[in-house]
């Protein structure tokens, strides 16, 4: 093969859809040396053409993201799993947002997955992966990215990630805040089928008492009449805060041991 082949190859890939590529293709299609193709992929990378996210993985730069140095993980992030063989979704403050409840734009792109990976942290932006062993279970929904499809977390699993990543999702206040208007796009019945896939009862509660700080009954009333009959033990809703001498949230079996404050 002629020198420039793989830049050619890279490069006419947008013009079919196509924005991600491996080394392992790279090193099936062209009859070259590793150290010719190691020496393309770091010409290519130096140009701004293509940026890695992970070892032997890697994505076109379009046009238009050339100056902030990588398109967003959206572009990317459905191939990326793929390519690590990982079921995963879209989810938390990620996935809120593109409910369209995001009370602040999320500081960083966040991923349930069913193995665990280290954050990436490419050009301006950071991808977070939360290992999950029931990923599969959870509800989800294809969304649409300028490359394909995405799974997103529907808004009632989304509502139940929160709670159980509240420490990443901006703490209990911000969660409530969040909910306040993920509620809209939720209903009781799809709530109480996503709290039935594999979610602990502990959250379940928890987001219940959060629903009724936020006033949403039509989504908590659901959960606490089919909570009563899993017959769900007096627990805490700050599970790493001590209980002791708090209020006892009996509708809930929930020690009050954390404030919450949505922001109005």
């Amino acid at each position: 093969m002629k020198n420039g082949a793989i830049a050619t190859f890279v490069n006419e890939l947008p013009a079919i859809g196509r924005y991600t590529f491996s080394r392992e293709e790279i090193e099936q299609k062209f009859e070259k040396s590793d150290a010719a193709i190691k020496l393309a992929l770091n010409r290519l990378q130096k140009k701004g053409k293509v940026v890695s996210p992970r070892r032997g993985f890697y994505v076109v730069v379009p046009e238009q993201y050339m100056l902030t140095g990588a398109p967003p993980p959206v572009w990317f992030i459905d191939a990326l799993m793929k390519d690590w063989q990982s079921e995963y979704y879209v989810g938390l403050l990620s996935a809120a947002e593109l409910h369209g409840a995001a009370h602040h734009h999320p500081q960083e792109f966040q991923v349930i997955c069913d193995t665990p990976h280290r954050a990436i942290h490419l050009a301006r932006y950071r991808i977070h992966f939360f290992k999950k062993w029931n990923v599969q279970e959870t509800p989800t929904e294809p969304r649409n990215t300028p490359t394909g499809q995405m799974k997103v977390s529907t808004a009632e699993a989304t509502a139940l990630d929160l709670v159980r990543y509240y420490e990443s999702a901006g703490h209990y206040s911000n969660v409530a805040t969040v909910l306040s208007e993920l509620s809209e796009k939720m209903t009781g019945r799809s709530l109480v089928a996503a709290a039935k896939c594999g979610v602990e009862l502990a959250v379940v509660q928890r987001l219940g008492f959060i629903l009724d700080i936020v006033e949403k009954p039509k989504l908590a009333d659901p959960l606490h009449d089919w909570l009563g009959s899993q017959s769900p033990r007096i627990t805490s809703l700050r599970p790493d805060l001590d209980s002791e001498s708090t209020e006892l949230n009996k509708k809930w079996n929930l020690y009050i041991n954390d404030q919450i404050e949505p922001e109005e």
